[in-house]
């Protein structure tokens, strides 16, 4: 394991081998990240084989999370599914292991959020989660105590929604959808629930501004939309603020964008190069 880490590098895990999954795993493997890869799980073994296979420095392939987060690595690094992240967090932070979560919406359901938040004091241990598909969390969360008002509207292809928990019950077939249309309005939280795979900035906007007037959501299902597109504005006694983010969705998963795994990757960089100057809060 040493010989394969590589002294005074950081062991990774990956938990989740799809797009997400693919980009941190190639970004290791190509050295973008000054880490090693040493042992991947994907719920459909199949794919932790298919990435395994494009990598030059193989990870092992574990048979669940739990000997994933019980293996001798520093950083568990989930890439798969709010409920994979909601599964897998305790076992992580147990084990000690710090934890990057890029299904940010697992946390906002309240029991959960309580839980991981005293692993990471009693383990002294901590969750990170990469800034995702949207800008300006920095800038959101140090005026929280200000904001009177937040409000993010998500603008996606009917075909990047389909699957979406909304359309079992909404009686909303995205495939009719013509024209650009508000398929839901509400709070992050309903937003999170009904469309897990799409809107984790709602999440991420919910818990930078905890303890602010909540999020308000909004869905739109646009057939000539041709990227993703984030709109987040925020008002309050710090003034006012409207950012617009226009996203390439993913080439090999529409429903999420190519700044995600970005973020992502970026996030990994810095937490595994030890800079001494660091941009940003």
């Amino acid at each position: 394991m040493e010989g394969r880490a590589g002294r005074g590098r950081k062991r990774i895990a990956l938990l989740g081998c799809g797009a997400i999954g693919t980009q941190i795993a190639l970004a290791i493997d190509s050295g973008s990240i000054p880490a090693a890869l040493t042992h991947v799980y994907d719920a459909d073994r199949a794919r932790s084989e298919a990435l395994v296979s494009r990598l030059r420095s193989a990870p092992e392939i574990v048979a669940n999370f739990h000997l994933l987060s019980s293996q001798p690595v520093d950083l568990v690094v989930e890439a798969a599914s709010q409920d994979a992240a909601r599964d897998a967090a305790l076992s992580v932070l147990q084990n000690r292991k710090d934890m990057v979560v890029m299904s940010a919406g697992a946390l906002l359901d309240e029991s959960v959020f309580e839980v991981v938040s005293e692993a990471c004091r009693h383990f002294r241990r901590t969750v990170y989660l990469p800034s995702g598909a949207i800008a300006g969390l920095d800038c959101l969360r140090a005026v929280r105590g200000e904001i009177r008002r937040v409000e993010l509207t998500t603008t996606k292809r009917p075909g990047a929604l389909r699957g979406a928990r909304f359309f079992d019950d909404s009686g909303v077939d995205p495939d009719s959808i013509t024209e650009p249309t508000v398929v839901f309005e509400g709070g992050a939280g309903r937003a999170v629930e009904l469309f897990q795979a799409n809107v984790n900035v709602a999440a991420l906007l919910s818990l930078a501004t905890l303890g602010g007037p909540g999020v308000t959501v909004r869905v739109v299902a646009d057939p000539g939309a041709d990227r993703n597109t984030h709109v987040v504005e925020a008002e309050g006694g710090f003034g006012s603020m409207r950012l617009e983010i226009r996203n390439v969705p993913d080439p090999a998963n529409p429903k999420t964008s190519r700044l995600a795994a970005l973020s992502a990757v970026d996030l990994l960089r810095r937490l595994c190069s030890g800079d001494a100057v660091r941009v940003g809060s």
